[in-house]
This record gives structure tokens, sequence and C-alpha cells, in this order.
């Protein structure tokens, strides 16, 4: 069970515009190998860049692999309240991405991004040396912040550094480097966890950074710079604390109640902030959030099914360990290596995927979000009870979800880039995984909510959970089967 990147298109379908060509399509040189971009500073800024995005996608991955232990350590914590490790991040991140784009533009994409390799490093060091689980929450928080940071201005440093030719195959490297994350996340987190403790998942993005940094510092120079002025900080700040009071309401309203004061000011507040944040970005020069790119009425649809099918995908991927550790009491490196069934699934499906035709796409992810509607519905069954059943019940449904997050997050992917023209790509694929992350911290509070309201039964806890992925899946499936009309944004 593992999150998976797509290997997107970069042009329209229909756009005047011949796409970049993609390492499918691009020419091989005479001794039979693929051309590269012969210019060595984009060789740099593309490994530098697909090195960031590995260590910032492997933290979802082996975070989740983790949290048993960080719970076992934090004994005193309510584990709604400890939900906030994995949903502070996604919080952050999600409300940041397209504000540290632009800030990315106006103060140099090379200087933010290796700032924020070093703000990764920091946080995640803060995070290991946690003495509470307030800190390391606070942690989480931060650290996500520095990797929305990390993101778009590791992709901007590529586009821009990149000989055209070459885009197609460079884009395919960066993503992989993210889905390359989360298949290896369960191996890397278990081992990690079960050799040196939970703490070390997050002392190893320590060294990587500091390589990273120390490759990149040529990257800043003779940088092209944007000085249009820095995003909108009200509707950025606006964009954070709604989903975050949105979230808290989910995930505390089991425990504070749910007609309870706090319970509805965090609710109802939270969505009242999104609103504000929404009015001000339709006005706003530079937006907290890219409503422009919604005038295209595909990449909206791909934006809400995100939105939706992230709120089932990061449920499932943090249910998962939680149920490897608490009802069949597997083992760290046990419960990693059967995780690692979904992760290979997911990684085979998206190259699948990946090469499919743009009409055979649409149906493909059909086909995902049933996959995995059906193999969340089959662990809400009876064959997932307190005597493990790794053949019967793991494999198939690992093979099932995992298959089904490959195909639908490529499929996605995909479809976000054809629907946009080249020059929004990168400001397209940081709101598609704003819809996703979003979706993925109200996920996480579900998971919360439900386990608070059957704490004596965590068997039908975890039942119930699975039934409720299996219904958003389907509901997934719906938005992706519905047609979309093909225009593209230009702004």
């Amino acid at each position: 069970m593992t999150e998976t990147s797509a290997r997107p298109a970069l042009a329209p379908a229909d756009s005047d515009q011949s796409p970049a060509p993609t390492p499918a399509e691009t020419p091989a040189t005479g001794d039979g190998h693929l051309p590269h971009p012969a210019d060595r500073s984009s060789r740099r800024a593309l490994l530098v860049a697909c090195g960031a995005a590995f260590i910032a996608f492997l933290d979802l991955s082996v975070v989740n692999i983790a949290f048993p232990a960080i719970g076992r350590d934090y004994p005193g914590t309510a584990p709604a309240t400890l939900t906030w490790v994995v949903s502070g991040y996604a919080v952050a991140f999600a409300a940041l991405l397209t504000p540290a784009g632009r800030l990315a533009d106006s103060l140099g994409r090379g200087r933010v991004f290796l700032g924020a390799l070093a703000g990764f490093a920091l946080t995640s060091l803060l995070c290991a040396l946690a003495p509470g689980a307030e800190w390391l929450i606070t942690g989480r928080f931060l650290q996500g912040a520095t990797a929305a940071f990390l993101i778009p201005a590791g992709l901007g440093l590529v586009l821009s550094a990149t000989p055209p030719a070459h885009i197609g195959m460079a884009m395919a490297a960066w993503t992989a480097a993210g889905g390359f994350a989360a298949t290896v996340g369960p191996a890397v987190g278990g081992a990690l966890v079960d050799w040196f403790g939970w703490r070390s998942v997050f002392v190893i993005n320590v060294p990587i950074a500091l390589a990273l940094i120390a490759f990149g510092l040529t990257l800043t120079s003779n940088e092209e710079r944007h000085r249009d002025g820095l995003p909108d900080l009200l509707g950025t700040a606006a964009t954070g604390l709604g989903i975050g009071a949105v979230v808290a309401a989910v995930t505390q309203g089991q425990q504070w109640g749910w007609t309870d004061p706090r319970t509805l000011i965090a609710g109802i507040g939270g969505a009242v902030l999104l609103g504000i944040a929404l009015w001000r970005s339709r006005r706003h020069p530079r937006p907290a959030i890219a409503v422009t790119l919604w005038r295209s009425h595909r990449y909206a649809l791909v934006n809400a099914v995100a939105f939706v099918f992230g709120t089932a995908m990061f449920a499932w991927l943090l249910a998962g360990p939680l149920w490897l550790d608490s009802i069949w009491h597997y083992s760290v490196l046990k419960s990693a290596g059967v995780m690692t069934v979904g992760a290979i699934a997911s990684m085979v499906t998206a190259v699948i995927a990946g090469r499919a035709s743009e009409s055979v796409q649409r149906w493909l992810g059909v086909l995902g979000a049933l996959m995995f509607a059906a193999s969340t519905l089959y662990m809400s069954t009876g064959v997932f009870d307190a005597t493990p059943e790794l053949w019967k019940g793991w494999i198939p449904a690992g093979i099932l979800g995992g298959g089904g997050v490959g195909i639908v997050v490529t499929v996605l992917g995909t479809a976000a880039a054809r629907s946009l023209l080249p020059q929004r790509f990168a400001a397209g694929v940081g709101m598609n995984l704003t819809a996703r992350q979003s979706g993925g911290a109200l996920g996480v509070a579900v998971l919360a909510a439900i386990f608070a309201a059957r704490p004596s039964d965590p068997i039908a806890a975890f039942h119930t959970l699975f039934l409720v992925c299996a219904i958003i899946a389907l509901a997934a499936a719906v938005l992706v089967a519905l047609p979309a009309r093909t225009e593209e944004v230009n702004a």
C-alpha cells in the first residue's frame, strides 16, 4: 500500500503546440542510448531536484510505518491528537504549495530551493529530537511547510534549466523520483525503525539534504528572478488555517462532542476561512490558490477527483501499518515486508497506465478507483479479523488496492498536465498536489474520528474505516467517469 507519482504529459491533447517528447517518444542517439541535456547545469538541477522530491515524498510513507512505534513512545497522548503527526505535514504542504512557487519565482528558485533544503534538514532534526508529542507535531507542521517550498522551486529549476527538447525526459525522471520514494518507503522505514528506532526516519533526511545542498550550490548563480511582488499572505493564512480548522473539527469532534462549541467553531470557521481564501484568490494578482486553472473544466474535475480519492487513499495508507501492528501484532520489519506488496503493485500499474492512450486512460482511472474500492470493501469483511490471513487476506487486498492507487494517481497526473498549456505545468502540478494533500489531511482526520468513536472495539473501527474508504473510492470512480470539456487555460 503506497502512494506513487504520475508520469505526466507536458502539453494538452488539443493544443496547437507540439507536446514535449516523453521518454518513450524521444529518439535514441546513434549508440542506442536516449539523449540527455548537454548543459551541465541542467543535469545538476535535475539531479538535485529529483533528490529533493525523493526525500519529500519518502517522508509521507516512512512516517506511516513509524506511526505505531511513535504511539508507543507517547502513551499519554490521545491517538486522535497523535494523527496530527501525519495530517500536520499534509496541511502545511497543501496550504503553502502555491504561494511557495510564486515566492521562488520572485526571490530566485535556486535560493529558495537551497533554503528549503536547509529548512527541511533542520525541521527533520527537530522531529527526531522531539521530547514530547507536541514538539513532534510542531516539527511536522514546519517540515511540511519546508517541503512545500522544495517541490515548486525544484520543479521550476528543472523546467528553466532544461533545453526544450529534453523536458519530457527530465519530467519523467522528476516524477519517477517521487514514485520510487513511495515504493521503497515501507522497506526503508521498516528497516530504520527496527534497527534504530522511529527517530531515525527523520535523522536520515539530514545528511541527504546537506549532500544535496553541497551539490547544488552553483544553482543560485545567474538565475532569473521575476520581481512581481509577494503572494497573497492573507489568502495563504486563510487557506492554512481553514484546512487546519476543518481537519481539527473532524479529528477532535468525537472527543469534544459533535455539538460542542469548539467543534462547531472549528468546522464552520474553517469553512468560512476557506471561502475567504477562494474569494481573495479570484481577485488577487498573486493568489494563494491558483483558481484560474479551474477555468479548464477537465482540470477542475481532475482536482476534484484528487481531493476525493486522496481522502480515502491517505486513510488507507495509515490504517495499513496500524492494522498490522495492533491487530495482527506483526513486527516492524514484517509489516514493512507485506506493505511492499501494494507498493510493487502500484509501481507496475503506474507504468502500464502511463503508457496508455488518452482515450483509454479515462476508463483505466475508473478501473483503478473500483479496484481500490474492492480492496477496502474486502478489508471491511470478516476475512480481516484477529487471526492473520496473509495469503487469503492481505496479499489480494494489497495487490488490488496498491494497483488501484498506481492507476488513479498516474491517470490524474497525466490528465492534469494534458488540460493545461506547457507554461502552466508547474502551477498545475502544484495545485493537483494541493488537492490531494488536502483530501489526505481530511482522510486522516476521518480515521481519527472513527477510532475515537470505537476505542474498545478496534477491529470494528477498522472495518468501519475500510467501508468508508470503499464508499469514497466509488464516488471517485463516478467523478472519473464524468465527461469533461477539453478547453485549455492560457492565463
